[in-house]
């Protein structure tokens, strides 16, 4: 089970940090992601990080902005979300894959999700 937390209101240039909360015990041997979904676009990836917690992977309408990292004592992923933009205004949904999973962009890789945190950025 899955559960996001963090998202809120804020302006653009602003800061956020999510939190997505695992119960599995075996947290270590999952990949991790964050998608997000926006009024009228689809699913879209944004970051993973792998269950060895070595790799990381970012979107490009991303990269330098955001940065995900994850707590295995804590079974605790993270998402900084920096220099935020009204386009990264979505709800955001964390997911987790099994380390066998081999495409981490890919949303139909992962097999659990949480249910979504909302951020709003204002412009």
């Amino acid at each position: 089970q899955l559960q996001a937390c963090g998202g809120g209101l804020v302006q653009a240039g602003g800061s956020l940090r999510l939190s997505c909360s695992a119960s599995e015990r075996t947290f270590n041997s999952y990949n991790m992601a964050w998608f997000r979904l926006a009024p009228g676009k689809g699913r879209e990836f944004v970051t993973a990080i792998s269950w060895s917690r070595g790799t990381t992977y970012y979107a490009d309408s991303v990269k330098g902005r955001f940065t995900i990292s994850a707590d295995n004592a804590k079974n605790i992923v993270y998402l900084q979300m920096n220099s935020l933009k009204s386009e990264d205004t979505a709800v955001y949904h964390c997911a987790a894959a099994w380390r066998a999973a081999t495409s981490l962009t890919s949303w139909n890789e992962y097999a659990y999700w949480g249910r979504g945190t909302q951020v709003t950025v204002s412009s």
